[in-house]
């Protein structure tokens, strides 16, 4: 019995927000064991993820190190501090843990599956009378020039040129979005993601 995208892209939200709230020796080691998963099951697009965003991930590093109060690291006035390499480190933990996640959850879900997991998360929309068909159909093509975008290896210049005059033909398109029903098993998972917020709180 497989799960509801939905819940599955819900079950991710919940494992990063959890990841907020461990402390950071319970954090490390559960991270720890979530990225040796990752790294078995959806080594590929881990590896993708970690280079696309490595650059978030080093400045973020370093903002942490250069800005929170401590005991200087070195005898300099513009040296890092402990326990801003500290803090850092753990914020970058958390964000490797958060990627991980995703890597197996889009491992798991291809794109329509992913854009109806989110159409049905966004249903509540319709009370204020906005249209989550529209944004998911801004989502799906963001999704696919985001993809293409990545697996091309020409200047990231040249093919945001290139999408850009692909999406000129984009309405033409018909975008067919696949409905799941909703089982015991998402039950289940609903009822412990409502425990651990509970818990967490």
């Amino acid at each position: 019995m497989s799960l509801h995208p939905a819940t599955r892209i819900l079950i991710w939200c919940a494992f990063v927000a959890a990841m907020q709230f461990l402390p950071p020796v319970r954090m490390l080691a559960s991270g720890g064991m979530v990225l040796f998963l990752a790294l078995f099951l959806s080594r590929q697009k881990l590896l993708q993820l970690f280079r696309r965003t490595r650059w978030v991930m080093i400045s973020l590093w370093l903002i942490y190190a250069y800005t929170t109060p401590g005991q200087a690291l070195f005898d300099s006035s513009v040296s890092p501090t402990k326990e801003g390499l500290l803090d850092g480190g753990l914020q970058l933990m958390r964000l490797l843990v958060a990627l991980a996640g995703l890597a197996m959850l889009l491992e798991r879900l291809h794109r329509q599956q992913l854009i109806a997991g989110l159409y049905s998360l966004l249903a509540p929309l319709q009370w204020f009378s906005l249209s989550r068909e529209k944004l998911a159909i801004r989502l799906a093509l963001t999704l696919q020039y985001a993809e293409a975008g990545m697996l091309r290896p020409t200047p990231w210049r040249e093919s945001l040129q290139g999408l850009m005059e692909k999406g000129m033909h984009a309405e033409d398109r018909n975008l067919e979005l696949p409905l799941y029903r909703y089982s015991l098993a998402d039950l289940f998972s609903g009822c412990a993601l409502l425990m651990l917020w509970i818990w967490l709180k």
